[in-house]
Formats: C-alpha cells, structure tokens, sequence
C-alpha cells in the first residue's frame, strides 16, 4: 500500500507560556500543503526500512515511521513489512514532515490490517510520537492548542489562493530555538484573527519564533521581505523555521 504524506504550515504560532513538563502551551493554526513524502509498506519475511531521497541521518529505529509501527505493533498482530520512504518534505523546515509520516503510518496499517481503530484512537497513538502528529490524521484546518496536540476543526479555506513555500538551506533545531523564547499569554486569539480578511493578517497574525530567528538568520527575513515584495498577501515562517510561506492571489 502506498500512501503521500504531505506537509503543513502554521498560520500564526502564538507562545503562551512553558508547562511543568517542560514543553510549552501554545495556540497556532495547522494548515496542510501539498508538499509530499512517499510512504509504501508491504508484507514481507522481515522487517525492513528503506529510504530514499532526503537521506534521513539517523538510525531506523529512531525514526518516526518506524516507532508508529511497533506502537500498534504492542497492541496488534501485525505481521512483518518492508517499509519504504521517499522524504521530499525537507527536515529543519517547521513543515511537519516527520509527523505527518508518522500519522500516515498509523492510518496505513489501520487501513491495510484492518485494525478498525476509530480517528480519535489513531490520534491518542499518534500523540505518543510528537506534539502535531495528530494533527495529520484529519489531515484539515485546525486550531492547535496545548501542546499543538488538542486540535479544534475550524472552516478555513484557501484554495483560491497559490500558497509558494521556500526553505533556504538553514536547518534549526525546535528544541533550541524554544530555550530563546519568551512566552506572552496577552496575545489576541486566533480563532478571531483567521475570520478577518487575508489582507490584514499582515498586521495582526505573527509567529513568536520569528524574532528570535530572524536576529540569527538574516537569510530566513529576507526570504520573507521576498515573499511581500512580490505581492504576497500573507507571509510567516513556518513552525519554528527555517521554511517561509507566501500566499499569494492566482494568477
């Protein structure tokens, strides 16, 4: 079976403040792009993973396709697979591409084993292995709380619209650029913000990191400077960078 995992972009990344657990709570919007991964799984007389394209520098074992099989592999009989992934969403981008893989995963077996596991067991399982893996089971518009793991379908669509995303060759690591925020619960709610015209979410939908990375990474604003200058009617880095999304009026 094969499925096309596909990225996503944050529309607005509001940093609320850091939890007990370490992790911090947060209000953001997920929205998916069609910028895709190849996953195929297929029975076989072993495990086995493979990988192609983006060359994955870490060992199977740690990768998120292959913890989401053996964690509903503790749960079901599920027989050996060969698995293959073709990374194209590019790593250190804010693009969700490791996640989305994981929750596709989930969906696959479900789907190729006959597991019968409802949406919302698929997202308790897809919660053990990150904060947005949820998100990618709905696969929709979805406000993202908490952790970014309590997810609130909202009606938002932009298909009317081209969205261009450009990620330079920065990789940032989430975890670091994290430990240089300052958390701020006086932010206007986004839920509010998305409702209003696009043409004002220049002024009023901002994403925390920005600051912090930008000051670091020139190359990340003028990727953004780029996207205005060239007509974008919205433009925000993505998660906690180092892509930069535009979304522009069709031609």
């Amino acid at each position: 079976m094969v499925v096309f995992p596909n990225a996503k972009i944050n529309l607005g990344l509001n940093i609320l403040q850091k939890r007990p657990d370490n992790f911090h709570d947060i209000q953001t919007i997920f929205y998916p792009v069609m910028i895709k991964d190849v996953l195929e799984v297929v029975e076989n007389e072993k495990f086995e993973f493979i990988n192609t394209g983006l060359k994955i520098d870490a060992p199977a074992e740690k990768n998120l396709v292959v913890k989401a099989y053996f964690l509903l592999k503790k749960d079901f009989n599920l027989p050996e697979v060969k698995i293959h992934l073709h990374k194209i969403i590019p790593f250190g981008a804010g693009l969700g591409g490791g996640s989305a893989d994981a929750a596709f995963m989930i969906k696959l077996l479900n789907e190729m084993f006959n597991l019968s596991l409802s949406d919302k067991k698929m997202m308790n399982y897809a919660k053990f292995l990150g904060s947005d893996c949820a998100f990618f089971i709905l696969n929709q518009p979805a406000l993202g709380s908490q952790k970014g793991d309590v997810l609130e379908k909202i009606e938002l669509d932009l298909s009317d619209y081209k969205i261009i995303v450009i990620k330079p060759y920065v990789q940032l690591n989430t975890a670091k650029v994290y430990s240089y925020i300052t958390p701020n619960k006086n932010v206007e709610d986004l839920r509010i913000l998305i409702n209003k015209p696009i043409e004002t979410w220049k002024k009023t939908i901002k994403n925390d990191f920005e600051k912090v990375v930008f000051s670091r990474h020139h190359e990340i604003a003028d990727i953004k400077n780029l996207m205005y200058k060239n007509g974008a009617l919205f433009s925000s880095m993505s998660g906690s960078g180092s892509s930069v999304f535009g979304i522009f009026k069709r031609d």
